[in-house]
């Protein structure tokens, strides 16, 4: 007990310490592509532990069942990111809850879960962020650290862009341009570091054409999928009762998405990300041809590089009370 209280007392010393969850958080909910009904458990997790799935499904020993949510395991980025560990145990959909742990500045957790996909709830990060908040977090007695970008990282193909440049905190710039008069073209730019961030992007919520559902079941994608996990589009109406929680929503999953995709980093980063008709699979490959320039990166005590605006907005009080 006195050896808790004295890490408790280091963690909080730091101004910038990795976190975690002060308790487990239960979920449950259908996945967006299997239809079938998941539950998973986010468990707290000691310093440098980083993000692992656990699949409590499958057995054997951890070289079957834990999945290391890093860039490198990315398997398949069609219409949703998977990870895979070299048994082949797979979880999917897992950029909401990914953008819902850097969202709210969370370095190590482990989540166990009985399926091959992260449950969809309403499409966005919102339940996570919620479920997250009223279990609170845990300080940890360790500095955070971060992937500072020191050169540009540009990928491009097909009138799509995916841009890591450097710069100070994160901030993420996007723009979309659909043929499709509901979405048309619409752009935003956004801090992950802003306390606003949660509200104005986190609860964004998925989005897909009505005409394009009958085929993505056919080759077994969208069986989970309805009016109460993702926004609906026909021609020119959305079909969703109570219509779109922001005039922008659709570019702003669009941000939700790539900030999920790129925390397979595995450390915080810090720089710019800009994304023209960008999705998972242009966000996989920006960040892998970042790794893989080890002259485009430095690991650094996340205090040291972090914008002087962010510890201004957040507070060192705010975060050493943490």
């Amino acid at each position: 007990m006195l050896e808790t209280v004295r890490r408790q007392r280091r963690a909080a010393a730091l101004p910038y310490p990795q976190m975690t969850l002060a308790a487990p958080v239960a979920i449950e909910g259908a996945g967006l592509h299997s239809g079938e009904i998941i539950r998973m458990t986010l468990r707290p997790a000691d310093a440098d532990h980083g993000v692992v799935f656990r699949r409590i499904d499958i057995e054997g020993g951890r070289d079957a069942t834990d999945i290391r949510a890093r860039h490198d395991n990315v398997v398949e980025t069609t219409m949703s990111t998977v990870i895979a560990n070299a048994a082949g145990a797979r979880v999917g959909t897992i950029e909401h809850l990914m953008a819902a742990l850097a969202g709210l500045r969370i370095d190590n957790v482990l989540i166990e879960i009985d399926g091959a996909e992260v449950p969809v709830l309403d499409g966005s990060a919102e339940v996570f962020v919620e479920r997250i908040e009223a279990t609170g977090l845990t300080a940890l007695d360790a500095p955070r650290r971060a992937i500072r970008v020191l050169k540009p990282v540009i990928v491009e193909e097909g009138g799509k862009r995916a841009a890591l440049l450097p710069g100070d905190g994160f901030r993420l710039a996007f723009e979309i341009d659909f043929d499709n008069p509901v979405i048309g073209r619409q752009a935003i730019e956004a801090d992950l570091y802003d306390p606003c961030f949660a509200d104005d992007i986190l609860r964004a919520r998925t989005f897909g054409f009505l005409k394009d559902h009958q085929a993505l079941q056919a080759v077994g994608l969208g069986q989970g999928a309805s009016l109460d996990n993702a926004i609906v589009i026909d021609g020119d109406r959305i079909l969703n009762e109570d219509g779109l929680r922001y005039e922008d929503e659709f570019v702003r999953h669009k941000v939700l998405d790539a900030v999920g995709d790129l925390a397979l980093s595995g450390l915080p980063l810090l720089g710019r990300y800009e994304g023209t008709r960008s999705g998972h699979a242009m966000n996989n490959r920006v960040l892998r041809a970042l790794m893989a320039d080890t002259a485009a990166w430095e690991v650094v005590d996340f205090v040291e590089a972090a914008a002087p605006a962010y510890a201004a907005e957040r507070g060192l009080a705010a975060l050493q009370a943490d």
